[in-house]
């Protein structure tokens, strides 16, 4: 809005710097003629009709034009004023929910922390304590029956199951080895598990080793945009190949660095790139510019999937946040 008044307040002073000499040339024209002489002389015939008169009844309606300009400048002003003063509280508006998704997010991923740690240890340990009691019940008694033993058995293969769900949900809740070992191990043990959950999709994973240190909201969202990415290929895309990868980009000289994530697909494709009703797409974005990225998706019917996300890095943790 601000730049929209510059530009109008610039082609005003134009248009005024052009005005001037187009009444100074008019008024040589003028006086090189004698206008005035020649009207006259040309109107004194029609005397009846009072076209002498004219010339006033033009000058008052030039000034009854510039009075009704003057009052529609200060009209615009006026909206102009209330636009920009819109445009501010949006502006406010729009930092505010930055900050409340920041912090949804923050907390969200702390719950999950808190889950994982809880499953983990309460949970995680019951089943092996069920899993070593129905062992011991299994090979206690040689002599025991064949329905005991055929039991403890079908208890031993229940606490299996459990302890993959249970596994497989704490791997969702948060990313195994992302706190101890870093983005890097995190991510491959997130693609490693995507690799065998879907044995015909070729995986090309590219990712740099001058990452160097992230804050925790930036390893999240780097993370989680992987996540996602990888379930919209294995619920849409029907696709046989999936390219990912994450290096570090110079914007120019002397500007600060950028990560930059991309992940691009073979499959299905979409026929536009705007983000359905969907959670998923519509919370990438938002995770990116929560960290005042720029989140971009590239799609085309049958031209495969993909999206790519810029993040400033943090020098330090907790740098690249708004």
């Amino acid at each position: 809005m601000v730049a929209i008044a510059s530009r109008g307040w610039s082609s005003s002073r134009r248009d005024l710097l052009l005005l001037l000499p187009a009444v100074a040339l008019f008024a040589a024209f003028s006086m090189a003629v004698e206008l005035s002489e020649r009207v006259t002389a040309l109107t004194r015939a029609h005397e009846r009709f009072q076209l002498d008169e004219m010339p006033g009844v033009l000058l008052f309606a030039a000034l009854g034009l510039a009075w009704y300009a003057w009052r529609r400048v200060r009209d615009l002003r006026g909206e102009l004023d209330r636009r920009l003063a819109a445009e501010a509280r949006l502006t406010q508006a729009l930092a505010e929910n930055r900050d409340l998704v920041r912090a949804s997010l923050r907390i969200q991923e702390d719950e999950r922390r808190e889950l994982a740690r809880e499953l983990h240890d309460e949970l995680g340990q019951t089943l092996n304590a069920i899993k070593i009691d129905a062992v011991a019940l299994r090979d206690g008694d040689a002599r025991g029956s064949a329905a005991v033993r055929a039991g403890a058995e079908a208890i031993g293969a229940a606490v299996d199951h459990t302890q993959l769900v249970v596994r497989d949900m704490m791997q969702r809740l948060r990313p195994t080895g992302l706190d101890e070992l870093g983005l890097q191990a995190a991510l491959e043990h997130c693609i490693g598990g995507w690799r065998r959950r879907l044995p015909a999709v070729a995986f090309d994973v590219r990712i740099a080793d001058d990452l160097g240190e992230l804050d925790e909201a930036t390893n999240m969202t780097l993370y989680r945009l992987v996540q996602e990415g990888l379930t919209n290929v294995a619920k849409h895309s029907a696709a046989s190949r999936v390219e990912i990868e994450l290096a570090t980009a110079a914007v120019a000289p002397g500007a600060p660095a950028q990560i930059v994530l991309s992940l691009h697909d073979d499959g299905v494709g979409r026929a536009d790139a705007t983000p359905t009703r969907g959670m998923g797409l519509v919370g990438m974005r938002e995770r990116v510019e929560t960290l005042a990225g720029r989140f971009a998706l590239k799609t085309a019917a049958g031209g495969g999937f993909g999206f790519v996300a810029r993040l400033p890095r943090p020098d330090v943790p907790g740098a690249g946040r708004r």
